[in-house]
């Protein structure tokens, strides 16, 4: 089948890159990364253990509520951070 692709000039230096790499026609290489790609899209993906991290306490606030940027602006750098 014949068709016309618009590539993004960043996909295009790397096919490029890969087609001098490889030493194939550029439209072999284009056609295996397809095929890889559309292979990648349904391969099952590998069961990740997961992770976990473990939470703490880091006490009080030493500025007070966080709720409100207004009021931590202005005890930080007073009324010129307007």
């Amino acid at each position: 089948m014949r068709t016309t692709l618009t590539l993004d000039d960043d996909v295009t230096a790397r096919l490029e890159r890969e087609r001098r790499k490889r030493r194939v026609p550029f439209k072999t290489l284009v056609n295996d990364v397809l095929r890889a790609g559309l292979d990648a899209l349904h391969a099952p993906r590998p069961n990740r253990e997961r992770f976990h991290t473990q939470g703490f306490s880091l006490g009080a606030s030493l500025v007070g509520s966080l709720d409100n940027i207004e009021e931590i602006l202005s005890r930080g750098e007073g009324e010129r951070h307007r």
